[in-house]
């Protein structure tokens, strides 16, 4: 510093001291500059007052010599300290330079500066917050100060500086809701600390709304939350906790739309503290907001569904994850399923997606990559503040469905996932069924495959779905459209009922002849496409049809499709007739009936078949005839069920014509085991009567000459050996009464054409077996056992 330059009004003792290495020395010309400003205050000598406070500044607080900015800052903090409650006047002029020092390489001045600060900040008090957001700034950069000292002077000016916010009612929230959003994203603990603690002073003043400006800081607090430092998680903790307080208080004043999407990213975090607190508030959102968190769906659901599957070490997240979906899937009503179409005087709400999160370096930018959530971080809807109080809220199901459809293809997804979503899919053909009918299409073959599923639970909830797309009227059309594979279009001929049995049949409601079995809704093209679609999966895949195919048969709602379809549509439910497959028909049809036989479900069913009086009843046989007959033993066993024992003994003699291999016994001795059960007692106390039942007897004679000496043929001669001589059971009365017949065939079914189309399907089948072995001779039925 040039020796001989004027700084009046200083002395040059007190600009020699002022440069002076020692601290007393300074301060004794700080007394000095102290007592001299005084004097120009009580003179109201302002020109004076402001050359002091510059040539301080200038000359000294900016000088490039370290002594000599040390002389600066205790000189300002003179002067204000002797301007008293008129250093408001000059606050920029004796701040400014104090705030430059803090960027100095030496902690010493550093901490000089933090002392100079605080003396003006306590004289001038509420003054200062006109320039809050520059003090803030500041401080915020000494909170991380490397250096201990600074850090301590730093705190006091910092609890100085909340006592005055705290007291004073005109703190500008406004202009300081930018400089809070941009600290927000330091990655210094320290730094954290600081902002999370002025946070909460200001939510503890009454005056100060920080809850309209929540959506400009929330991003940055849920990444504080997942800070390593245990004390400022906790604080973290305690902010986020008062927030959602005051959010319980005063829902109708709370911008959940701009927050729906911050949450959703953070429900997606690894951190289990993070994920678990956002959780909770994405369910006390949909609870409070309600319908207006419907546009956010999709994006909830992609956080959501994946912890529905978490296990016992984060019970946690899992409860509060099943909270946030049930409360989800209530808010869709079957309102939602109107026509997209606004009505008049109504305005779409414009989905803003880019006003969710602040635009700050730093700020998350969305859940872990994956195939489910890269669709998602901007094609959620979001709607700002304004939008959502004048337009209706609609459920766009779209994204939704993307969503569902693409966490169900997830084959490393959970099972409690898949549960959920097909929840989700039964809820949303419920409730929007127009809707959701654009969608099905695209979701059908991912239902067919999700029928291969390990788990018994997720394949019932998988046929729930299909059972409602099957039979729901959203799904009805006038005509339900080619179904697939040309060999379905083509016309066939159908079994010929008499005059005017046949005419009363077919135009009679196959859902009126089965009131006696369980319901039987109207099914829909789609029941078409998905039995089509499920025996082709069971042709493709045999081990599912073997492993899981009578739980997927027998476990769809009411009864098994295939059975109880309505049997005026004789072309359409024929589906098996039309198989190209032999073999896996025949293997169909033989696990088919043992679900009419064996199935508690279809007990009404049976008892409806098994007197076949009426038209509908005789109707469903000839249907299920046409298909039973790729099988030969399971035709025996349908004629069994339904007591045309006449016909069984006419089937059992086009045995002799048939290819007789270890399967066919197998399947024979599997019929014999069936007769012994209580689902044939009614067969097997007809053989009391044996003058009115001549052909059953003769037909399980017929099943008897067909097994080789084996347990079944044991089992079957025993029981025909307690056949009694019809000439011990006379009895005088029954001498004295007319001769019974046995029961008559019902004169609605041609049985002589059923016989005719049993031998038709089943040359069919020598005719394929014989060309596949290279064999010629169809005469060659010889079995090795």
């Amino acid at each position: 510093m040039n020796p001989e330059k004027d700084f009046a009004p200083l002395t040059p003792n007190i600009v020699r001291a002022l440069n002076d290495k020692l601290y007393e020395k300074r301060k004794v010309a700080a007394l000095e500059i102290e007592k001299l400003v005084r004097e120009f205050v009580a003179q109201n000598n302002t020109v004076q007052i402001k050359h002091v406070i510059q040539t301080l500044s200038q000359e000294f607080a900016l000088s490039q010599h370290p002594h000599s900015r040390k002389g600066g800052l205790i000189g300002l903090a003179a002067c204000s300290i002797a301007l008293g409650k008129d250093s408001g006047l000059y606050l920029k002029e004796l701040i400014e330079p104090v705030l430059t020092c803090f960027n100095d390489a030496d902690s010493r001045l550093r901490y000089y500066a933090c002392e100079a600060l605080y003396n003006i900040v306590k004289v001038a008090r509420g003054a200062v917050l006109p320039h809050f957001n520059v003090l803030f700034d500041g401080l915020s950069k000494l909170a991380a100060d490397p250096d201990p000292n600074v850090k301590s002077g730093s705190e006091l000016l910092d609890r100085l500086l909340k006592d005055i916010v705290t007291e004073s009612n005109k703190f500008d929230l406004v202009s300081f809701i930018p400089l809070l959003r941009e600290r927000i994203y330091s990655n210094n603990q320290y730094a954290r600390q600081f902002i999370i603690s002025w946070i909460l002073v200001l939510e503890s003043v009454p005056d100060i709304n920080l809850l309209d400006y929540l959506p400009e800081i929330l991003d940055g607090l849920f990444q504080i939350l997942g800070d390593n430092g245990k004390e400022i998680r906790k604080m973290c903790e305690v902010v986020l906790g008062e927030f959602l307080k005051e959010i319980k208080k005063n829902p109708s004043s709370v911008k959940f739309a701009e927050m729906a999407n911050i949450l959703v990213i953070h429900c997606q975090t690894t951190d289990d503290l993070i994920q678990l607190t956002a959780m909770c508030w994405m369910r006390e959102f949909i609870q409070l907001a309600g319908r207006v968190m419907l546009p956010y769906s999709s994006g909830i659901l992609t956080a959501v569904l994946p912890c529905l599957a978490y296990d016992d070490r984060k019970k946690s997240i899992k409860e509060v994850a099943n909270v946030c979906n049930q409360s989800l899937m209530k808010l869709v009503t079957p309102e939602d399923d109107e026509l997209d179409e606004l009505r008049p005087g109504q305005r779409q709400a414009e989905p803003t997606p880019d006003d969710a999160l602040p635009k700050q370096e730093g700020t998350a930018s969305g859940g872990p990559d994956g195939s489910c959530d890269s669709s998602f971080s901007s094609g959620i809807s979001v709607f700002t503040a304004a939008s959502t109080e004048r337009a209706p809220v609609t459920l766009h199901l779209d994204g939704i469905v993307q969503v569902l459809n693409c966490h169900l293809s997830d084959t490393a997804i959970g099972m409690m996932t898949r549960i959920a979503v097909l929840k989700w899919l039964y809820h949303l053909y419920i409730k929007t069924p127009r809707k959701m009918f654009r969608h099905t299409d695209s979701l059908f073959p991912i239902l067919l495959q999700t029928l291969s599923d390990e788990s018994d639970e997720v394949i019932l909830k998988d046929l729930e779905v299909l059972a409602e797309i099957a039979s729901s009227p959203a799904g009805q059309t006038d005509d339900p459209g080619p179904l697939d594979g040309p060999d379905l279009q083509a016309s066939h001929s159908e079994l010929q009922v008499p005059t005017p049995g046949r005419a009363g049949l077919l135009n009679t409601s196959g859902t009126k002849g089965l009131e006696c079995s369980p319901s039987t809704p109207t099914m829909n093209s789609y029941f078409y496409k998905f039995m089509i679609n499920l025996l082709k999966r069971f042709s493709s895949e045999r081990k599912l049809l073997e492993v899981r195919g009578p739980f997927i048969i027998r476990n769809e709602e009411g009864c098994p499709f295939i059975l109880v379809a309505d049997a005026s549509d004789m072309k359409q439910t024929d589906i098996l007739l039309r198989e190209e497959d032999l073999k896996f028909a025949s293997t169909m049809v033989h696990a088919l009936n043992t679900i009419l036989l064996t199935s508690t479900e279809l007990f009404q069913l049976r008892n409806q078949l098994k007197d076949l009086k009426t038209l509908e009843s005789q109707n469903l046989f000839c249907c299920l005839y046409r298909s039973w007959c790729h099988n030969p033993v399971t035709t025996v066993s349908l004629c069994f069920l339904t007591q045309n024992y006449r016909h069984a003994y006419d089937l059992i003699q086009k045995f002799g014509d048939l290819e007789v291999t270890v399967d066919f016994l197998a399947e024979v001795d599997k019929l014999v085991q069936l007769i012994e059960c209580p689902i044939f007692t009614y067969l097997r106390l007809q053989l009391l009567d044996v003058k009115n039942n001549p052909y059953l007897i003769k037909a399980l004679y017929g099943l008897l000459m067909l097994l080789p000496q084996s347990s079944a043929f044991q089992l079957l001669s025993h029981r025909l050996q307690c056949v009694p001589n019809p000439e011990l059971l006379q009895t005088e009365d029954s001498l004295k009464a007319a001769p019974k017949s046995q029961k008559a065939d019902s004169p609605s079914i041609d049985y002589a054409e059923l016989l005719q189309h049993f031998e038709k399907v089943q040359n069919k089948h020598l005719e394929v077996r014989h060309q596949r072995s290279g064999r010629g001779d169809h005469l060659d039925r010889r079995v090795v056992l």
